[in-house]
């Protein structure tokens, strides 16, 4: 059993590799990237040049304490990481998916912010 799960994370690591070496985020366009638990979720909008974070959502917040790790709130935190974007003025973008794969809570977290306006 712990040998198909340190294959499974050795996996996504090797994605997220792969992944990064293509992605870097500026003050103009930076990177939004994604990490998810059994239990949380986080966001977080980073200026790799200046090696700054711009914002950052997680349902362990007070304000979304009471969203579970699903796809529903996912969409949720999405939306609030781009009302926090827009408020800061970026309209667009670097989506780092972080290697996990594009669809279920990783979807959600892209659609909801891009039913703000955010652009990638």
């Amino acid at each position: 059993m712990m040998k198909k799960i340190e294959e499974k994370l050795r996996k996504r690591l090797q994605r997220k590799r792969h992944i990064r070496k293509q992605i870097f985020g500026t003050a103009e366009r930076p990177r939004m990237t994604v990490y998810r638990s059994n239990r949380y979720v986080y966001i977080q909008v980073i200026d790799d040049a200046g090696g700054v974070t711009i914002a950052a959502v997680n349902n362990r917040q007070k304000d979304s304490a009471d969203l579970k790790t699903n796809v529903e709130n996912a969409a949720k935190l999405g939306e609030k990481i781009g009302a926090r974007l827009k408020e800061q003025s970026v309209d667009t973008v670097v989506f780092d998916r972080n290697g996990y794969k594009y669809h279920g809570i990783v979807k959600a977290i892209a659609d909801g912010a891009r039913k703000t306006g955010l652009k990638f």
